[in-house]
């Protein structure tokens, strides 16, 4: 949509996918190498329920993303071109519609992958690779005859799409790798964060000063801009990793006297029983 909303919702969609992934890496990150002593949580089975769920959600925001595209009150309404005008319908709804679909296939190949345990593993990263590509490829060449701000905002987001595509590839041979996943993560949540900077620059909501699309000056700041949000991203990702480590370490290092004191309890019984 090509409005203030149209960018809002991937921008929350990124957002989400981003802290999900930099908190489900750290966890696993911890219960590896706490593994022995890891309470039940980082079991494989609630491993493998976790992608499950992962893949569903996804699956299910992109096909909301597809419907909002088409089915807004100025939307295509799955008509793609005009007979009677001679012109394409709304071809930016069905771009982005289309960015959705690619996204809703990673999310149902992931959960075929975790449900049937059939296909290769690594066949979500792929998927998921592609599904970012596809993202960026669209963008690409959607900015012909823009205003220069404009080009420029939407330039600047295809450096994170292609760089989660990248990292989403290298992820097929590396597989987790603590690094890549944080890093997915972090350019997940820089997407989303641009996608509502777009939003606020392009469609001001609620009557705030408009920018001027030439200026540019506007351009230095907006760049500027990017690499405060590649920070933030950056910080959230980093404070989300020490504070799931803290979290699990504190469990960890809790649970060997608990249990102790479980094993002492049931040595005491036997012993009151035998007298």
């Amino acid at each position: 949509m090509g409005n203030f909303k149209g960018h809002a919702l991937p921008g929350s969609f990124f957002l989400v996918a981003g802290l999900w992934w930099a908190g489900k890496a750290s966890f696993w990150h911890v219960a590896r190498r706490g593994r022995g002593t890891a309470p039940p949580l980082a079991s494989r089975v609630v491993q493998r329920r976790l992608e499950i769920l992962e893949a569903s959600v996804t699956v299910a925001f992109s096909v909301i993303g597809m419907l909002a595209e088409q089915f807004v009150p100025d939307g295509p309404w799955l008509r793609l071109y005009n007979t009677e005008e001679q012109h394409w319908e709304r071809l930016m709804n069905w771009q982005h519609a289309t960015m959705y679909l690619f996204f809703a296939l990673a999310g149902g190949v992931a959960l075929a992958v975790h449900t049937t345990g059939s296909a290769p593993i690594a066949l979500d990263r792929l998927l998921l690779a592609i599904a970012f590509f596809t993202e960026g490829f669209l963008f690409l060449y959607h900015l012909h005859g823009r205003a220069m701000l404009d080009v420029h905002v939407h330039q600047l987001l295809l450096y994170a799409v292609f760089g989660t595509a990248l990292t989403a590839f290298l992820e097929m041979f590396l597989r987790g790798n603590l690094l890549l996943e944080l890093l997915r993560a972090a350019l997940s949540m820089l997407q989303g964060s641009w996608f509502w900077q777009i939003g606020f620059v392009l469609y001001p909501p609620g009557g705030l000063a408009k920018w001027d699309l030439m200026d540019h000056n506007n351009m230095m700041f907006i760049t500027m801009c990017y690499c405060w949000h590649l920070a933030l991203a950056l910080l959230t990702v980093a404070l989300v990793y020490c504070t799931v480590c803290w979290v699990a370490r504190t469990r960890l290092r809790r649970t060997p006297s608990v249990e102790m004191g479980l094993l002492k309890t049931d040595r005491d019984l036997e012993s009151e029983d035998e007298m």
